[in-house]
């Protein structure tokens, strides 16, 4: 029995290749596909799915994950934009309504092992940042995953990082980043790019450099279609694929 999706944001690039991803997947049914103006509500009831992937804009993404979780569909967004009070909520009423919530910065399993590498670091590197290059088009500054690695950094260090330098006397105001758990962020927008990470650490005498590049909207789709496929077994609030990497490999 195949697993029924319904796509909203189908008509944008990431939504475009995820409705691709999952007609080709034999164990799941594209079965209905959505966009700007169309009624999701009313979309969700003609399509009747399990699953809804969304892939939007940050000021209709809380009000489209509600009206999909009132409607008893599980939920993969991979809009970034969202508030931590936002994302909170929305995990509250979808373990209210015995549903799976998954909000995920990133869907590319490259970028989950180097926040998973980065973590590790941290408990032995005391001073970090990180520098974030996406396409120009790009809404949100800075990235969702950047703000979600700074703070898998954070809480994996446990205690206080980039302390003891002195005050910055900024020429320029913002040239040293915004800071999310106390790690500079940095954040670039430029034709010719597509989504980019750098975290660099530093000690006495030397620098560790953990980076990813992302080259092709194909990278998300393995990570995409994982989340789709284990969605239904969570219920709350999925703030992160990682949370189903430690499972068996479908």
């Amino acid at each position: 029995m195949t697993l029924r999706v319904h796509v909203h944001g189908a008509a944008g690039r990431m939504g475009s290749a995820a409705a691709k991803a999952i007609e080709a997947a034999t164990d799941l049914e594209l079965c209905g596909q959505s966009g700007r103006g169309d009624d999701l509500r009313e979309e969700l009831k003609a399509s009747r799915p399990r699953v809804l992937v969304e892939f939007t804009v940050p000021s209709v993404v809380g009000a489209n994950l509600r009206i999909a979780l009132e409607e008893g569909v599980h939920v993969v967004s991979g809009t970034t934009g969202l508030s931590l009070v936002e994302t909170e909520s929305l995990g509250e009423f979808a373990a209210s309504k015995d549903l799976g919530c998954l909000i995920a910065a990133n869907f590319c399993l490259g970028v989950l092992l180097m926040q998973d590498f980065a973590a590790r670091a941290s408990r032995w590197f005391d001073d970090v940042e990180v520098i974030e290059m996406h396409h120009e088009k790009k809404l949100d500054a800075p990235s969702g995953t950047a703000l979600h690695s700074a703070r898998l950094i954070a809480g994996a260090a446990g205690r206080g990082l980039n302390q003891g330098r002195p005050e910055t006397e900024e020429a320029l105001s913002g040239v040293r980043g915004g800071q999310e758990g106390g790690i500079p962020i940095h954040s670039i927008r430029l034709p010719g790019l597509l989504a980019h990470q750098e975290i660099l650490f530093g000690a006495t005498g030397q620098v560790l450099s953990i980076r990813h590049d992302c080259l092709d909207r194909e990278a998300f789709m393995p990570g995409i279609l994982l989340g789709i496929r284990r969605i239904g077994a969570s219920r709350g609030l999925v703030d992160s694929l990682a949370e189903f990497l430690d499972e068996p490999r479908d």
